[in-house]
């Protein structure tokens, strides 16, 4: 598993099991009231039903799955602003996450959960490419920031996030650690424009009004419009 933790369900699981080598081993009670059927056979049945019915709910909980490839084909046909992402694998993690958020950015996940479970995960690695360059999450005035490949990232969190506008969008690398996430945002590159990884940004566009802009669940069917500048 990536990460130096295990996810609280995980480690209920595992002494589910340590349960279950216990009651394997107990002596087996005496009861008095089936005195005609093997009794070892009994108490271990009984044990192996209830150790089936404990790890029944761990399922696969020391990792996700890597997605097939669905949900990029949506965001390659759906975000119309540079999406950025990893490949399909980023030091031996694969994509185990796409979603897309009502305001469209997109978010990419690399690896299996180090905190967190099944409704709240946080992997290792996360891109998050956002249309609306209003504003830089976590941007402050006493936010440090650091050039990188022709951009200016802002750094949060010692280093492990990094936000960074660059042409149209602001695109955020959340990682576990701030050697991490500098790999990360050099390496990263558009999965849907033409990008390479490690050459230099398009530089910050100017404010696109993509904030002003209705969302699609706001427009009525029929209405057309007009995107924000420079997508």
């Amino acid at each position: 598993m990536s990460g130096a933790m295990l996810r609280p369900r995980s480690l209920m699981c595992r002494a589910h099991f340590a349960c279950c080598v216990l009651a394997s081993l107990a002596p087996r009670p005496r009861w008095r009231s089936l005195p005609y059927l093997p009794r070892r056979r009994i108490w271990l049945g009984v044990a192996l039903v209830l150790c089936a019915l404990a790890l029944a709910s761990c399922g696969d909980t020391l990792q996700d799955q890597p997605i097939g490839p669905s949900p990029l084909e949506t965001v390659i046909v759906k975000s119309h602003f540079p999406v950025y992402w990893l490949g399909l694998r980023f030091h031996g993690m694969q994509i185990t996450s796409v979603a897309i958020d009502p305001g469209e950015a997109v978010t990419i996940r690399y690896g299996d959960c180090v905190l967190g479970g099944q409704y709240t995960c946080v992997t290792p690695v996360s891109i998050v490419s956002s249309p609306d360059n209003s504003f830089i999450p976590g941007a402050t005035a006493a936010t440090r920031s650091l050039p990188l490949r022709g951009a200016i990232a802002s750094v949060a969190q010692g280093g492990a996030t990094l936000a960074i506008p660059t042409g149209g969008v602001v695109v955020s690398v959340y990682a576990r650690s701030p050697s991490l996430a500098r790999t990360a945002a050099t390496g990263m590159a558009p999965v849907n424009k033409v990008g390479l990884p490690q050459t230099p940004l398009p530089a910050a566009a100017p404010d696109t009004g993509f904030d002003r802009i209705p969302l699609p669940s706001e427009v009525p069917p029929g209405v057309s419009v007009p995107r924000p500048r420079g997508e």
